[in-house]
């Protein structure tokens, strides 16, 4: 049906065997233009009418007024037996000069093809510009209701309008000029008849408007912004209203859409396309739509999303969010989201959602390029999450789709969710990974809290109006969650510092007491000591006398076994340069702590914003410890480098149970604050630990739409963080500490994981076109060279019929093994918004600068000493772990094989002759494509994946000392001046 032309459809109706036809049916299509200076919001079709769109206003029904669009340039029909829309080309006109595409496929001369809501109309092809129309939603209604529906539509136009009776005049005066064929400049269709009624109840309506009577002709849900998020801020705003119009005293609601599928527990569902129903599902095949996760959407109280790209209009409008609703969504801008103030990393673009604010979460300057390069770091924001809270529970969402109609509509994404119940009491120790001892219990009901807390607060550190969010997390009991989170948050990280549990000075209050307090070790911050340079400078200890006395209590002052020394925290309330001013002291005796002491500087600004009020509120005690030798470093005349600073605690928890805006905020820096395994070690974290029986393992796979500039290395350090060893050692390689970790050798003797990844070919051939697939997928073709050799692509073909032919967005990572004495299968899986990249998942570093001298243990394993990441990224695992009950018991009670993946496991290897849908297969493609049409197309690349790939590899972090910044000097000098 997709390519039967009009003129067929219209002779089977002239046929003795006439079609039912369902004449109370009519269709509104509500579309997106671009490229149009006359843009048109929804087309009206009649059933079995032809309606010609072109750029002559004598002659077509609806214009789009551009010199590449021909005067009669295609038709829309609407065929009421099967409710289906069609656009067709040279089939009552002229073909057109440009052609007419449906999502980058061609329609030919005489034919038709089925528009879907989300589908791309374009009418010019070969031009760096765009013309067209997405649809957005198809509405089918009883034409008993047309004149309502017209009113309806009438009466958005009317609300967004200036002057509303001058509209009304200017535009239903038109229609009732109009003549036979009833035309507007407005460029909408209506009826022939009943012009002259419609103008005279807008015009009632209208005065109903500026009298306050508006509500007892119409109720108006909501007013939905159409403007992108990311657009200019002095664009003019434009609405549309969801009116629904009184009639016989009742009053037409949309239909509830609620959740018809359970939530998928320790496994995944697929989002559900837009052409699916019931009868094209497989049988083990469960899908969910966008609204039935956030239904009932009138019980939510807020909601959070983390996305990468995002038209908030069409959510707004597809899932009917109430104006009024608090929504924070952090999403990703590539110049915002490096901007170091906090004003342009945050925005309100709806005077109409008010509530509604928009995140540019920051991007540190650790991973930049540096002074010598123009060009920012390589980083992307690409989670995918949902957080949805109501009076009695909270709704986790991890998906691999972002906040935009295609993806949710035409593109096959995994979809988890779980609900987790209101706890009896705040558990504010949830937020903190870290147990009492040097390991994190994965077991305990604070890790999926903590992992998620952790992981939101540094995207709201830079809102503060929006870190309560942090504190409403600790009313829910996440103990039951169905998963392991792993998130990864940009930077450059070092391992973990240790446990400390001897603290002798604690900042308790606004003083530093030496008292015992009760010790709830909650995790380490990694900081420095700034402003040492300004006390010993030679202006200032021209002697050298205070430098001397420094070097002999740092000398004389053992630390402990970590190389460690602990300091003095001292509250300074009587600054005037900032009130939160925390001071760094070194004691001169152990013996006597409340002695002489020696202050050596201050707490960046930043730290102690947040460390000042949790103390001075009583709600946390800190101890800090420095590394002596670069105290001493940092003193010397001349030097800029940072002492670095572990800041300990919270030692002590007495959160009251209702705090000001502040506190929130400065209990939002301290969770983001807290160190915590990212990216590889995280996944190292989950995994690690079990002994994963290499010999009974069946499948290794990994598929996702973007691959990259991955190499033996980081294919090997991805396979060692999952767990993986190596059983072929020598007995005399046992002393080796990192004795059967994998290694990138092996990796190249042995290749370890199947990247499973879409063919030139496969794209080619689907429903879609290549255009479809080429704004998801992502794979360089310096990449590709690099893996061909190790043979470890395999094709990406959908595990259900139905989504064949249909993009795949999908990040699903699998390892799974087969007991040899029953069937059973265990191992894990991973989905989410990770992509198979090292800027997703960290590039492990192995060189480290005096991490002797820091004391702090550095692993010569192939994870590296140190990690790089690039992305904001989030995902959760499902483990279902090996047992002596996995291995010997037939009774088991999980099994692996209940997680459904989305593409067919085994996937079939590259023949000799395939390659994969790199950017530059895709290009050629394009090519041939515009050869076979003698047309030209210009390529365009604009898609989530597509960043910078290519440059992946040219980041380089040079094992240099970070210094000093000029604004944290200036910040000390004025505190030292101060003081």
């Amino acid at each position: 049906m997709n390519k039967r032309s009009i003129q067929s459809l219209n002779s089977q109706s002239s046929q003795s065997k006439k079609p039912k036809h369902n004449t109370s049916i009519t269709a509104s299509l509500h579309i997106k233009c671009f490229g149009s200076k006359n843009p048109v919001e929804f087309i009206d079709l009649e059933p079995r009418k032809p309606y010609t769109i072109g750029r002559d206003r004598g002659r077509c029904d609806y214009v789009f007024e551009h010199p590449q669009v021909s005067k009669t340039h295609c038709q829309l029909y609407f065929d009421d037996c099967t409710k289906k829309v069609f656009i067709s080309d040279g089939v009552r006109v002229r073909v057109s000069l440009n052609g007419v595409f449906v999502d980058g496929v061609r329609v030919g001369k005489g034919e038709s093809k089925e528009l879907f809501a989300g589908s791309e109309v374009s009418f010019v092809c070969g031009s760096c510009f765009r013309v067209g129309f997405v649809v957005e939603e198809i509405v089918f209604s009883d034409s008993g209701l047309a004149y309502a529906g017209l009113l309806s539509r009438k009466c958005r136009e009317i609300l967004s309008s200036d002057d509303p009776v001058l509209y009304i005049r200017k535009c239903f005066g038109n229609v009732a000029r109009c003549g036979s064929r009833n035309r507007v400049k407005s460029n909408s269709r209506f009826p022939p008849d009943n012009c002259i009624d419609l103008v005279s109840n807008a015009e009632l309506l209208c005065c109903n408007v500026n009298g306050g009577n508006l509500e007892q002709l119409v109720n108006v849900d909501e007013r939905v912004p159409l403007r992108e998020c990311n657009s200019s801020e002095k664009r003019r705003d434009k609405y549309t209203c969801e009116v629904n119009v009184v009639q016989s005293d009742q009053v037409l609601k949309p239909r509830k859409r609620g959740v018809c599928v359970p939530p998928p527990g320790s496994k995944f569902y697929l989002n559900r396309l837009h052409f699916m129903d019931d009868g094209q599902l497989g049988s083990d095949e469960v899908n969910v739509t966008l609204p039935e996760l956030l239904y009932p959407v009138e019980t939510l109280e807020r909601v959070f999303i983390a996305t990468f790209t995002s038209d908030l209009s069409w959510f707004l409008s597809y899932c009917e969010i109430p104006a009024h609703l608090p929504i924070a969504v952090a999403c990703h801008n590539a110049e915002r989201c490096w901007s170091s103030c906090p004003d342009k990393r945050t925005l309100r673009p709806y005077s109409d959602f008010p509530n509604l604010v928009v995140i540019y979460p920051q991007f540190p300057e650790t991973i930049s390029f540096g002074k010598e390069r123009k060009k920012f770091g390589i980083a992307c924001h690409h989670p995918k999450l949902f957080v949805l809270q109501r009076d009695d529970s909270i709704r986790v969402i991890i998906t691999s789709a972002n906040l935009v109609a295609k993806q949710w509509l035409r593109v096959t994404n995994t979809v988890w969710w779980q609900d987790f119940p209101c706890g009896s009491v705040p558990d504010f120790t949830s937020l903190f990974a870290q147990s009492s001892t040097e390991e994190v219990n994965l077991n305990s009901k604070s890790d999926f809290a903590a992992q998620l807390a952790g992981f939101m607060a540094t995207l709201l550190v830079g809102a503060p109006d929006q870190a309560h969010w942090i504190l409403e997390l600790t009313k829910f009991d996440f103990s039951n969650a169905a998963g392991h989170l792993v998130a990864s948050v940009p930077g450059i990280y070092s391992p973990k510092h240790p446990y400390l549990s001897d603290s002798r000075h604690l900042l308790s209050g606004d003083c530093c007491t030496p008292r015992p307090l009760r010790r709830v070790l909650l995790g380490s911050v990694d900081a420095s000591v700034v402003g040492i340079s300004y006390l010993f400078r030679t202006s200032a200890d021209s002697n050298g006398a205070l430098l001397k006395r420094l070097a002999g209590v740092l000398g004389n002052i053992s630390a402990n076994a970590h190389g460690l020394l602990e300091v003095i925290l001292r509250r300074n309330v009587n600054i005037a340069a900032d009130a939160n001013a925390v001071s760094i002291a070194v004691s001169e005796s152990q013996e006597s702590p409340g002695g002489g002491c020696i202050q050596i500087g201050f707490l960046p600004r930043d730290v102690a914003k947040w460390v000042a009020p949790l103390s001075d509120a009583g709600w946390f005690a800190f101890s800090a410890y420095i590394y002596p030798k670069e105290v001493l470093a940092c003193a010397i005349e001349g030097s800029n480098n940072k002492a670095h600073l572990i800041l300990y605690g919270p030692n002590y928890l007495n959160i009251s149970k209702s705090g000001s805006p502040a506190l929130a905020s400065a209990m939002c820096s301290l969770v983001a604050s807290i160190q915590r395994c990212s990216g590889l070690w995280r996944l190292h974290e989950i995994l690690g630990h079990y002994k994963w029986p290499e010999h009974w393992e069946t499948d290794f796979t990994f598929g996702s739409s973007s691959v990259g500039a991955v190499n033996a290395p980081f294919l090997a350090a991805f396979s060692a963080a999952t767990g993986k060893r190596s059983s072929q050692f020598t007995e005399s390689e046992e002393s080796d500490p990192d004795w059967g970790c994998w290694s990138a050798s092996q990796e190249l003797r042995n290749p370890s994981i199947k990247i499973i990844f879409p063919t030139i070919e496969r794209v080619k051939a689907a429903t879609c076109g290549i255009f479809a697939s080429k704004y998801i997928l992502c794979f360089s073709q310096k990449t590709w060279l690099r893996l061909k050799h190790l043979s470890i692509l395999h094709d990406a073909v959908p595990r259900s019929a139905g989504r064949v032919g249909h993009p795949m967005h999908v990040k699903v990572a699998r390892r799974r093994f087969q007991s040899r004495t029953n069937s059973s299968s265990f191992g894990w899986v991973y989905c989410g918004s990770h992509n198979f990249s090292a800027a997703a998942w960290g590039r492990p570093l192995h060189n480290s600068l005096n991490s002797q001298a820091n004391g702090v243990a550095r692993s010569k394993s192939v994870l590296g000493s140190r990690l790089h990441i690039c992305n904001y990224e989030f995902g959760i695992v499902f483990i279902v772990p090996p047992s002596e009950r996995t291995y010997y018991n037939d009774n088991i009670h999980s099994d692996l094989d209940d997680i459904i993946l989305p593409f067919v496991v085994p996937a079939r290897r590259y023949r000799s002759t395939d390659i994969p849908a790199t950017k530059f297969a895709m290009s050629r493609a394009y090519a041939e494509l515009a050869y076979q049409e003698r047309e030209k197309r210009v390529e365009v690349m604009n898609d989530e994946e597509e960043l910078m790939d290519e440059e992946e590899e040219l980041l380089e972090v040079p094992d240099t000392v970070v210094e000093e910044k000029e604004d944290e000097k200036a910040y000390a000098e004025k505190l030292w001046g101060s003081s």
